[in-house]
């Protein structure tokens, strides 16, 4: 049994009262009103039938009604599975074959009777999706308690968050990094939420002014995006007190533009889906260093191992591994592919490859697996490639990262095509648009007479990177942060 993390959000209300829990862009909701909500909620649903332990999926943007849709699930003593609107009919359809839940949430009931929540629970809070290694959704299933302590770290140690702040949430809220530093970890610390729907420069900047925001967490690309704006001269960022960054790497000088232009550090760090925010800078870093995430939060162990999964000394380069409270429990109803991952008493194995300092700094330098990071998202290369497959005129795909400017990752696609058939790069782009979720189509395909393979038939694609764009896509990056 596990505390509900419900229960911080009542005593909250009980200690706040009508001061403003969340604000977004046609609403206002007192702490109050959020709990007396997410209780009509929970009746609600019981009413309808759900009961503890059962799986709820929940499809709603950024706004009032995700919160008290999240919160009155995890009330009633449910299991909440945000998903990412951006998902494809093909994409959401595999999930939910998946998730088997018992409700998918789309709009929220306001009216109903109150609710006790059960102090004590048994089920896991949330299920959050993300791809595994062959394209597979995979939801990762996380404690009440994992919850806790994760947006503890969030709140504390990375952003020191204090009940006066008010803290900007538009990035996506189905996306665990959106979901902690945006919404759970503010409302653990009594902070104000201000929710934005989508991210558009102009609108963001807005926010900040009106709202007095003083914290804005954001993926590098939104940080970039805001310094290419023109109104990002004329903008009024002065009540920011920090910036935090996540889901993606943050290249140094991005960080160092941003502090120029705004006075304000971006704080950086290292995640996964299955480990959030496990190493990080810290609000009260006295230093910023340009080829380090940061060191290991309170109550997080790590190794640097070799092949032979034997520990590495200082300074040299091995995959992370990485134990911490915050972990997932393990991947729904995928016990191998969860013994593939954890290991040994809770051991996460990242698939990165990392250096541990003297001084107890983690440095990464590249990535075993092949995971795409395209503006926050990440993208692996075999979903894409088999939805290229299956177009009648592919024979052959391989999908690669290429650098971008602006979104540090960008998707290409190299295709041969059979005997006699015929497409057209647009035509391959706009298949994968169809069938695949906005951030992870290639917007660049190619089309070869052949691709080169080695001796066993594995495709070389750092053949195909170095041939075409003469530099390759995995190159070790400083400083980075991986949803």
């Amino acid at each position: 049994m596990q505390e509900n993390f419900a229960c911080f959000l009542e005593s909250n209300a009980r200690r706040f009262q009508e001061k403003t829990a969340i604000l977004c862009a046609d609403r206002t909701l007192s702490w109050n009103e959020l709990d007396r909500l997410s209780s009509c909620f929970a009746r609600s649903l019981s009413e309808q039938g759900i009961k503890p332990g059962d799986r709820v999926a929940v499809r709603l943007p950024n706004c009032c009604t995700f919160a008290v849709a999240l919160f009155g699930i995890f009330k009633l003593g449910a299991t909440a599975a945000p998903l990412n609107l951006a998902l494809r009919k093909d994409e959401l359809s595999g999930i939910l074959r998946d998730l088997k839940p018992k409700r998918v949430i789309e709009e929220v009931t306001e009216e109903g009777d109150d609710w006790i929540t059960p102090r004590l629970t048994e089920a896991p809070a949330l299920i959050i999706y993300t791809s595994g290694s062959t394209g597979r959704p995979k939801g990762a299933v996380f404690s009440h308690e994992a919850l806790a302590y994760a947006n503890r770290l969030w709140g504390g140690a990375v952003m020191g968050l204090r009940p006066e702040d008010r803290v900007l949430g538009v990035l996506p809220c189905a996306h665990n990094f959106g979901m902690y530093s945006g919404l759970l970890a503010p409302l653990l610390f009594g902070a104000t939420v201000v929710l934005v729907e989508r991210f558009v420069p102009e609108a963001v900047l807005e926010a900040i002014k009106r709202h007095r925001v003083t914290v804005f967490p954001a993926v590098p690309t939104m940080f970039r995006r805001l310094l290419n704006s023109p109104e990002f001269a004329s903008a009024d960022l002065s009540t920011l007190r920090l910036t935090v960054t996540g889901a993606a790497p943050c290249p140094w000088e991005l960080s160092k533009e941003w502090q120029a232009r705004t006075g304000k550090r971006i704080v950086r760090g290292y995640g996964a889906t299955e480990i959030p925010r496990p190493l990080s800078c810290c609000h009260d870093d006295s230093l910023d260093f340009p080829d380090a995430v940061g060191r290991p939060l309170p109550g997080v162990e790590i190794r640097i191992v070799d092949e032979a999964e034997q520990s590495l000394p200082q300074d040299e380069v091995g995959e992370l591994w990485i134990k911490c409270p915050g972990a997932m429990e393990g991947y729904l109803d995928a016990p191998e592919e969860t013994r593939e991952v954890l290991v040994d008493g809770g051991w996460f194995k990242t698939g990165d490859l990392a250096s541990l300092s003297r001084d107890g700094l983690i440095r990464i330098v590249g990535r075993k697996r092949e995971r795409i990071l395209r503006g926050g998202f990440s993208v692996f290369p075999q979903e894409v490639e088999a939805v290229l497959l299956s177009h009648p005129a592919v024979a052959e795909a391989a999908v690669v990262g290429v650098p971008s400017p602006d979104l540090l990752e960008e998707v290409a696609a190299f295709v041969a095509l059979k005997p006699l058939a015929e497409a057209t790069a647009e035509e391959l782009i706009a298949y994968c648009k169809e069938r695949l979720a906005h951030f992870k189509f290639p917007r660049q395909v190619k089309i070869v007479d052949e691709i080169p393979k080695g001796p066993t038939g594995k495709i070389l694609k750092a053949e195909l990177i170095t041939e075409h764009f003469k530099t390759p896509s995995t190159v070790a990056r400083q400083g980075q942060i991986r949803r």
